[in-house]
C-alpha cells in the first residue's frame, strides 16, 4: 500500500521531488494541496498522512508561515531532508529566450532568480502559487511568450524545452524539508532512527537577559543551536515566540537540557524528535 504524502503544489514540484527522495525505494502516492494551510488541514482529516513542508531556503531564508503552521497544526516532525534546488527556465517547444516576454513561477523561485531575470529585463515576472504548476499552466494553456521557473522534473513532466539550466543567483541553494504526521504514527517512522535533533517552540518574557540565560543552559548541557528564529507575538507589543534548532550526540543530555529552562520560558513545545539529515 502507497504511503500518502500530502505537499503544496502540483505533480512535478521540489516538494514532490522531495518526497520521492526521502522516502527513496518506497511505494508514496504524493497528494497535491493548493496552499501549506490546506495542507495542514488535510493531515488533520486524515491521521494516516504524513506531510512534506519546505522550512528554510539557503537564499531567501526561513518560511516563517510554516513555523507557525506547524506549531498551531499539532503535527509533530519525524524526519527532514536538505534538497539542492537547481531552477530552470522553461517554455513551449519551439520557443528561445529572446521570445520570452513573461516569466511565470512562486515567488521565493523568483527570488532565488533575481539576477538572471535582471539580466533579461524584457521579462516581466508574475507570481504563481507553485514552480511546477506554473509549467503545467503554460504547457494547458499554451502559453506562447511564456517561460515557467521551475525544475527539470517539472518542465519535463509537462513537455516544455527548458532554454537554460541552474539559473537561481547561488549555486549553493538548498531547501530544507520537514517531514510531519499525527502524533500516534511518528514510533513508526522513528524506529532505527538515531534521534539526534529537535525542534522546539517557545515563548520568553520581556525582561533583560532572558533569551541569554536560555542559551546559557542549552550551551552548558553540550546542545548545538542548529537555528534561532524569532516571530513576533501578535497583541502582545515587544513579546516574541522562538523557534530553535537543537542538535546533540546525547538524548538524555538533551532532556536534562529541556527541563532545565522549562521554569524560565512559556507556551513551550516540543514540534519534533528526529534524525539530523547530513
Amino acid at each position: 500500500m502507497d504511503l500518502k504524502v500530502a505537499m503544496q503544489g502540483v505533480a512535478g514540484c521540489f516538494h514532490d521531488a522531495a518526497a520521492r527522495e526521502y522516502f527513496k525505494g518506497m511505494s508514496i502516492e504524493t497528494v497535491p494541496c493548493e496552499t501549506f494551510n490546506d495542507m495542514f488541514n488535510l493531515l488533520k482529516l486524515d491521521a494516516s498522512m504524513l506531510g512534506i513542508v519546505a522550512i528554510e531556503n539557503t537564499i531567501a531564508g526561513s518560511l516563517l508561515q510554516n513555523h507557525e503552521l506547524l506549531r498551531q497544526s499539532n503535527m509533530t516532525v519525524v524526519g527532514e531532508y536538505k534538497k539542492y534546488i537547481s531552477h530552470s527556465i522553461a517554455a513551449l517547444p519551439g520557443q528561445s529566450l529572446d521570445d520570452i516576454v513573461e516569466v511565470n513561477s512562486h515567488p521565493m523561485a523568483l527570488r532565488q532568480c533575481e539576477q538572471y531575470l535582471q539580466l533579461h529585463p524584457k521579462m516581466k515576472m508574475v507570481e504563481t502559487y507553485d514552480t511546477a504548476g506554473s509549467a503545467k499552466m503554460i504547457a494547458e494553456e499554451n502559453l506562447v511568450g511564456h517561460a515557467a521557473i521551475c525544475g527539470r522534473y517539472a518542465a519535463e513532466l509537462y513537455g516544455l524545452n527548458v532554454l537554460e539550466d541552474d539559473i537561481q543567483t547561488n549555486k549553493r541553494n538548498f531547501t530544507r524539508f520537514l517531514v510531519v504526521t499525527d502524533p500516534c504514527n511518528a514510533p513508526d517512522f522513528k524506529k532505527d532512527k538515531q534521534i539526534n535533533k529537535a525542534s522546539i517552540a517557545f515563548t520568553l518574557p520581556h525582561s533583560q537577559g532572558s533569551l541569554s540565560a536560555i542559551l546559557v543552559i542549552f550551551s552548558f548541557y553540550g546542545m548545538n543551536l542548529t537555528k534561532i528564529q524569532s516571530l513576533p507575538i501578535i497583541g502582545r507589543e515587544w513579546e516574541y515566540r522562538f523557534y530553535v534548532n537543537l542538535s546533540f550526540d546525547d538524548y538524555t543530555r538533551y532532556r536534562q537540557s529541556v527541563d532545565a529552562v522549562r521554569p524560565l520560558i512559556s507556551d513551550f513545545k516540543i514540534l519534533g524528535e528526529y534524525e539530523q539529515f547530513d
